[in-house]
């Protein structure tokens, strides 16, 4: 792979391919990704779905939203000094090309920004709620009238694969999705292949998957016009595009210290653990003065996060640059931080947050309602849809159909393409909605 290929700035959707030096210095194309990302109204939903902790009644606790706000502000930190680092590397693609350090900044926080946008309603629960609808619910029924892989992708639904079919899904006036850049969708797509077969090397590329069978077409344009590597001959799979390694990198620092600030201020971990954990991460940084001057805990906690947060964040432009060779050729099989000299320490701190946070009474309670809600609403659209295309609609089947969004395919001729689309519709609902379309159709409320 190189680089100026991977840098496109060609649009989906586009047929003519645009050069940085065209640019308007005002408002450079990877920015307008930024924009586009912002006004979108799948990523406004995102302020009401979970990122820890369910439905949180304080206003403290992490959404979607502002999880992938942060994660998109460390990318961007993250793809400027790397972006800085390969343009000393490889100074033609400033003098001959006009790339500046701030268009990897800006390639990595857009796709650091959508990194969630994909994701259904109660978290990481309601991607597996969905999952185990087709696997072991009445969704199993519908097996053996798909393919293997089709199949697979509705069991293991992945809201990284949903995520890419928001950004590129053309629809009435909205021809070739966001129409976003190439590199911009090169750098969100963190596991480039197909939903089988599952985990075919240890390389993180194929630790899930990232593309739908109804957009494998969309993917394998996109990876033509960015050079990355054809990894199989027998299935999609490719190679990462190297910024996606720093996406990766944003969301794991932000989930590995975010979230353990968050249980801290929620009182679900010790304050004297943020002292204790953290400082192993920030070591000679911290000024002990500056701490406890400090007279919140709050305040307290957010100085260690800081300076952990830019920790992590000098210690993963490091490790990539260290390897750029490796990940350009396809080579680099890991995770970022999994090469980290603090990969104890995360490790520590994970720990905590699983056992104090991910499986605390509260998140459990509401995942238990999430997996239900979830359920039901797949069992009556899918009913819906199925039976309205058969022409065995029932009365309650048509008024279930009136309720659903014009902008949504439903009719597809393909039972595959008509369970993903209610699977989709699904996804996109904040986490308020899917339990109001719950209580309609339970008929507890107007």
């Amino acid at each position: 792979m190189n680089w100026e290929q991977l840098l496109s700035l060609k649009r989906y959707g586009d047929t003519n391919k645009r050069l940085r030096q065209e640019q308007d210095e005002t408002r450079l194309g990877f920015e307008v990704d930024y924009d586009r990302i912002v006004f979108s109204q799948e990523f406004r939903s995102l302020q009401d779905k979970t990122q820890v902790i369910p439905l949180s009644e304080t206003d403290f606790v992490h959404t979607r939203l502002t999880h992938s706000l942060e994660v998109s502000v460390v990318g961007r930190s993250l793809g400027r000094q790397v972006g800085q680092k390969i343009l000393e590397k490889y100074p033609h693609l400033q003098n001959v090309h006009g790339y500046q350090a701030n268009d990897f900044g800006a390639i990595v926080a857009t796709a650091a920004l959508a990194h969630d946008i994909g994701n259904p309603p109660f978290g990481h629960s309601g991607e597996k709620s969905i999952g185990e609808f087709f696997k072991t619910g009445a969704g199993k029924a519908y097996k053996a009238q798909l393919t293997d892989k089709e199949y697979q992708d509705l069991c293991d639904f992945e809201g990284n694969a949903n995520g890419f079919k928001i950004l590129t899904q053309s629809r009435p006036g909205r021809q070739g999705g966001l129409r976003l850049s190439y590199a911009t969708l090169g750098a969100f797509t963190k596991y480039p292949k197909e939903s089988l077969p599952k985990k075919p090397t240890n390389h993180i590329a194929d630790k899930k998957y990232g593309v739908f069978q109804s957009d494998k077409e969309a993917f394998a344009d996109v990876a033509k016009e960015l050079g990355l590597i054809n990894r199989s001959d027998n299935h999609l799979s490719f190679s990462r595009h190297p910024l996606a390694y720093l996406v990766e990198a944003a969301d794991d620092i932000c989930y590995t210290i975010i979230d353990f600030e968050d249980g801290i201020n929620l009182g679900l971990i010790p304050e004297e653990y943020a002292l204790e954990y953290l400082s192993k991460v920030i070591r000679d940084n911290i000024k002990p003065e500056n701490y406890y001057a400090l007279s919140n805990k709050e305040d307290r906690v957010g100085y260690l996060r800081a300076l952990a947060i830019g920790a992590l964040i000098n210690d993963a432009v490091d490790i990539f640059m260290k390897n750029e060779d490796a990940i350009l050729n396809g080579t680099f099989s890991s995770a970022l931080l999994d090469k980290s000299k603090y990969e104890a320490q995360i490790r520590d701190i994970i720990k905590i947050s699983v056992e104090n946070i991910y499986q605390s009474e509260e998140v459990i309670d509401k995942e238990i309602a999430g997996y239900q809600i979830i359920n039901k609403l797949l069992t009556v659209y899918t009913n819906a849809v199925n039976n309205s295309f058969s022409g065995t609609a029932s009365n309650y089947d048509e008024l279930i159909l009136k309720s659903l969004p014009k902008t949504i395919d439903f009719s597809h001729n393909s039972l595959y393409q008509r369970l993903l689309a209610v699977c989709h519709y699904i996804s996109l609902l904040s986490d308020s909605k899917a339990i109001q379309n719950f209580k309609k159709i339970e008929g507890v409320t107007f």
